[in-house]
């Protein structure tokens, strides 16, 4: 799905398609006036954005800075899922990795709510981005991150946790923090699983040996959070599911955009030449 089809999206709604595009990836997100909408790739995510909006109102009810739903109702549109939620204030500055873990401390803290939640499936989307790319990418590349796939998800289901299980974030990141005026608000919801906690801290490890987090911003988040998860030994099993995660997931932008295809080539080599600290870039 791309930005056109988003407003296109939109307009069947019949809310504003004129608004600024603020994201795109697993969803379109967009402005429309005091809102900002949320349209999905396709009909398969309706469940998932169902359960953001119940994930939402949960977090309000506990206190936790997070976004909130605008709507309390997703509604299926041309077959994309499409949900609410309130505008936030706009940044006062940049999120920081310490901001990350205050967050997450709040989160790890948390009960389960009186609704399931999903285990962390880090690895649940592959199949579905490696279809997406079709045939954008190397049919051997795709059939690689296969058999990873299933390398990972039986070791990850081995693990011993070293910290209690629970409510998680799932993509743990600064850029899922937005500053506003009232302090960092967690956003990007739709993660939200139960599952080990371990996972949220791996995304931060990672992004110190792939995406160019170097141990200035790296020592205040394990500081703030109080422990590195560099010291568990499940780490490296939980950090080759994720690398395997986000090498699909941008295999997905591949039929529609060059320099994913590039990233996309780029972060498989990586991992077939085993070579751990190759830099990644964002999309």
């Amino acid at each position: 799905m791309d930005e056109t089809r988003a407003r296109e999206v939109l307009t069947a709604a019949g809310l504003p398609a004129d608004g600024e595009l603020l994201a795109l990836g697993e969803n379109a997100v967009l402005a429309a006036g005091d809102a900002v909408v949320k349209v999905g790739r396709d009909k398969e995510l309706l469940a998932r954005a169902e359960r953001e909006l119940a994930i939402g109102a949960w977090l309000a009810e506990a206190g936790v800075p997070a976004v909130r739903p605008a709507a309390p109702e997703a509604r299926l549109v041309e077959c994309h899922p499409v949900t609410l939620w309130q505008r936030l204030p706009d940044a006062v500055r940049p999120a920081e990795p310490e901001d990350l873990a205050d967050l997450l401390r709040l989160v790890h803290a948390l009960p389960e709510p009186d609704f399931a939640l999903p285990r962390r499936e880090l690895l649940g989307g592959v199949e579905r981005w490696l279809r997406l790319a079709g045939d954008a990418i190397d049919p051997a590349d795709a059939a690689f991150l296969r058999a990873r796939r299933d390398g990972f998800a039986e070791a990850s289901a081995e693990l011993v946790p070293h910290l209690p299980p629970g409510p998680i974030h799932g993509d743990a990141l600064p850029r899922n923090v937005q500053v506003g005026p009232e302090g960092p608000v967690l956003m990007d919801l739709e993660t939200f699983s139960s599952d080990l906690r371990e996972h949220d801290l791996v995304v931060m490890a990672l992004s110190r040996d792939r995406y160019g987090l170097g141990w200035e911003g790296y020592q205040p988040f394990i500081a703030a959070y109080g422990w590195d998860v560099r010291d568990w030994e499940g780490c490296e099993v939980l950090r080759g599911a994720r690398e395997t995660a986000s090498c699909a997931w941008v295999a997905q932008h591949a039929p529609t955009n060059p320099k994913a295809r590039e990233e996309f080539v780029r972060r498989v080599r990586s991992l077939r030449d085993d070579i751990p600290d190759v830099r990644w870039y964002p999309f």
